[in-house]
């Protein structure tokens, strides 16, 4: 073990070399949650499984994930609360100079006194599931009547501590139809990022549960259009082509060159690292491309939505699984990918969810299925969808 000591953590105008170091590490510190989410990735249990990384193994995946130039972290479950040492861990982490966040779900367990506990510790940022504008949407989706009270509930306390607030939103067919009230709800809660999350049918998530390819691109295009109004940022996940929407846009609106596009051109503001310091990746992150996702056991995959193992940690150092085991140099290198996604102009950029590629197609390499867009390679052999 390491002694504790003070880090430089990743600046926005840093550049990493996503083939050694990820810029964020997500940590499934349990799999117990009290919730029933219709759509969990990861199927949580009521109790905790005793086979998870006991608490030394979490300090010394924590010092692992350090040396890899010191990315950010990200404490999720299951419901992370439910670990009995997740205040330990976090203390441990943010002592060395990281950047800690979490997202535990929004239950008894998240008390006002603990949230201020993890704020004196100096926890970046907290993020809760909200997936409606109102408890009917959510309930369902979550699976438990009360949690949309509850969650605003957890959400003014947290706004009374003065901590950033995240909200994390699940697009399916179960709230299409009301994203535009879900919007103004979360600038009403004071969130600094709104995170949008396109869902994956894997784990409890069910393919007719997705929306459509083309309501994918009526979403991208409207997140757009929001993004330059609201008092919060808007940041997407299983959602890459939302960066080639956003940079189509610019183009069309003449705020950048065709020819001088970069990723660094579909940030659209940068709010929320106003509030606590955690900026957006340099470049695009992708599954197993500059992300990389630690189970409660210690495996350790491109992503919880792309379940294929590269290694576990109680065998192979973080470090060499993420440089070195196939899945994640396959996902690196966008030549790799097949079909429209192999030939696109933007899929260093995009790349195509990787998850959702493999939970439809049972390939992490094919071409992002919910996707509308004809790259120019293959202009003359399809018609582009038009939307309207």
């Amino acid at each position: 073990m390491q002694g504790i000591s003070k880090g430089h953590p990743h600046g926005a105008s840093k550049k990493i070399n996503y083939d050694e170091n990820p810029f964020i590490v997500i940590w499934e510190v349990t799999r117990a949650c009290q919730l029933k989410c219709v759509h969990c990735r990861a199927d949580a249990q009521l109790r905790p499984d005793p086979r998870e990384l006991t608490h030394e193994e979490g300090i010394n995946l924590i010092d692992q994930i350090y040396e890899m130039d010191n990315p950010m972290l990200v404490f999720t479950g299951g419901d992370c609360m439910m670990r009995e040492d997740l205040y330990e861990l976090a203390d441990y982490a943010i002592k060395k100079g990281m950047r800690v966040s979490m997202t535990p779900s929004a239950t008894a367990n998240v008390t006002k006194e603990k949230m201020k506990r993890f704020k004196d510790a100096g926890l970046s940022r907290w993020g809760f599931s909200l997936d409606g504008p109102t408890p009917e949407i959510h309930d369902h989706f979550r699976g438990t009547p009360g949690s949309f009270d509850l969650t605003v509930e957890k959400i003014n306390y947290l706004n009374a501590l003065q901590m950033p607030l995240q909200i994390n939103t699940v697009i399916s067919r179960y709230n299409y139809d009301s994203l535009e009230e879900m919007s103004k709800l979360v600038a009403e809660l004071g969130a600094v990022m709104w995170y949008i999350f396109l869902l994956v049918p894997t784990g409890r998530g069910q393919m007719e549960a997705c929306i459509s390819p083309t309501e994918h691109e009526k979403v991208f295009r409207w997140l757009y259009d929001l993004s330059k109004k609201v008092p919060y940022d808007i940041k997407t996940t299983a959602a890459q082509h939302y960066r080639r929407v956003v940079l189509q846009q610019k183009s069309c609106e003449h705020l950048i060159e065709r020819s001088e596009i970069h990723y660094e051109d579909s940030i659209t503001t940068d709010f929320a690292s106003m509030h606590d310091g955690l900026k957006r990746a340099p470049k695009g992150v992708n599954d197993g491309n500059g992300f990389a996702f630690v189970s409660h056991t210690g495996d350790v995959m491109p992503s919880g939505l792309l379940p294929i193992v590269g290694g576990n940690i109680r065998d192979t150092p973080l470090a060499d699984i993420y440089r070195n085991a196939k899945v994640f140099k396959e996902l690196r290198e966008p030549y790799h990918y097949k079909g429209k996604c192999g030939i696109c102009e933007y899929n260093k950029i995009c790349g195509g969810s990787r998850s959702r590629a493999y939970a439809v197609t049972g390939d992490y390499l094919e071409s992002e299925p919910f996707r509308v867009y004809i790259p120019k390679a293959m202009r003359g052999n399809e018609t582009a969808v038009t939307i309207q």
